[in-house]
């Protein structure tokens, strides 16, 4: 199996701070050149963040209300079109650059670490 990136140490992987947050509000981010939502995530006692995502070709809005997803919480702020972008959600790109999102089977706490 063909490995694409350099390994790296638990040390590197370990200061990757990843939780579990609800979407609270989504809307078109149409500030953007490609597709794109805007994003308030619960995040639990880490507060509510802002983002952008990527995944208009295979969820809608209203589909998104209420769903837990993983993301990202500790990269530094990055400034995306008119918006700063406060976490990182994840999920697996496939081979048409659609994005299925990551979550949790069961619903959990909001701010649970993924380990």
């Amino acid at each position: 199996m063909p490995n694409s990136n350099p390994n790296i140490e638990w040390s590197d992987f370990s200061k990757v701070d990843m939780r579990i947050g609800t979407i609270v509000s989504v809307e078109e981010f149409k500030e953007v050149k490609k597709p794109a939502y805007k994003m308030q995530i619960d995040f639990g006692e880490f507060g509510i963040k802002k983002t952008s995502a990527q995944i208009t070709q295979l969820y809608l809005p209203h589909d998104l209300i209420g769903k837990q997803i993983m993301a990202v919480i500790n990269f530094p702020p990055k400034q995306i079109a008119n918006m700063m972008s406060e976490c990182l959600v994840l999920g697996v790109i496939g081979n048409e650059q659609d994005i299925v999102l990551l979550n949790p089977d069961r619903k959990v706490k909001n701010g649970l670490k993924v380990g």
